[in-house]
């Protein structure tokens, strides 16, 4: 199974597929130097391999990549935050999702 996650400037999302075949996405919202990730998707004949994980990651390393702060907006982007280290001085809690 080969995942690639690539980023669509035009339509704001990040998307992710796997052998080809488009699997989800993640999509954001670039303000002045931060980037608020909005949602994430992932089909469902996709589901349970780890794939939002992935596009997680991809996502969040490239806006620290590009200078931007991340603004978890998204529920799945928030709790996969909060469980994962190395973000943390990139990341501007929104008021109801206060950071852990």
């Amino acid at each position: 199974m080969k995942t690639t996650v690539s980023r669509d400037e035009r339509a704001h999302r990040y998307d992710i597929t796997v052998d080809g075949v488009q699997a989800g996405f993640a999509e954001y919202h670039d303000g002045t130097g931060v980037r608020a990730l909005v949602h994430t998707e992932i089909k469902d004949e996709f589901s349970g391999k780890g794939l939002a994980g992935i596009l997680a990651r991809a996502a969040l390393d490239d806006t620290v990549a590009a200078g931007l702060r991340i603004r978890p907006y998204c529920p799945y982007i928030a709790s996969w935050l909060k469980k994962h280290e190395g973000y943390e001085e990139h990341v501007e809690w929104p008021e109801h999702h206060p950071a852990p």
